[in-house]
């Protein structure tokens, strides 16, 4: 099993501007509505980073992005090195899904040198 990485708020905050760099640039991060209606399509964006950017090298890019509901996988996404024109910049999808129940929303982010990262839980409430 792979080591999970997960900034807490306090470690995003406090402390070296560089240490809250390399936390916030490899962080998912969800940004969705908090009510959905059950049957119709609702869009959940998945950002990694809110204010730094991350490298798009050959060796040192996000690889893929991932939406889970609990513990069932929703939707992911995949990013070749070069997606983002081998810049610094923030890898993010739109991800469609069809709620039927309230949901617990988490991400992942795996970065090719620093691993895999989740972000906080998000709670969808279905009407």
């Amino acid at each position: 099993m792979p080591r999970i990485f997960k900034a807490s708020e306090e470690e995003k905050t406090e402390g070296k501007e560089v240490r809250k760099d390399y936390f916030d640039r490899h962080s998912p991060v969800i940004l969705c509505e908090k009510t959905a209606k059950k049957g119709k399509k609702f869009r959940v964006k998945v950002r990694v980073g809110s204010e730094y950017s991350h490298p798009d090298d050959p060796d040192h890019y996000i690889s893929y992005i991932q939406l889970w509901n609990r513990e069932t996988l929703m939707a992911e996404t995949s990013f070749p090195p070069g997606t983002l024109g081998n810049q610094k910049s923030q890898a993010e999808v739109d991800f469609y899904i069809i709620p039927v129940l309230s949901m617990n929303l988490s991400a992942m982010s795996y970065c090719t040198k620093h691993g895999l990262w989740q972000s906080e839980p998000v709670e969808v409430q279905v009407i």
